[in-house]
């Protein structure tokens, strides 16, 4: 007997009412707020290391193209920000 228990979902890219779309905001949020603090410990981490010029060796950069994080409720778009060593 080959029981499948996987259920499909379908319909889940586009928010199909207002309470979705304040959902995925807010995980957005929550997920950018995440990447911001784990790159701020990171850079805390090499806050006295510099190059021989003075300069710091390691620096942000801008931001990577924005990529989808699968959630509950879809993917969300997150920004990740780019590190140069």
């Amino acid at each position: 007997m080959n029981k499948n228990t996987v259920v499909e979902f379908t319909g889940r890219q586009e928010a199909a009412d207002p309470l979705t779309e304040l959902l995925r905001r807010g995980a957005r949020e929550l997920l950018q707020q995440a990447i911001e603090a784990e790159l701020s410990t990171f850079m805390e981490g090499f806050e006295s290391r510099h190059l021989d010029d003075g300069r710091a060796a390691v620096v942000r950069n801008g931001h990577l193209p924005e990529r989808d994080i699968q959630t509950g409720i879809g993917p969300v778009k997150v920004k990740v920000p780019k590190v140069c060593r």
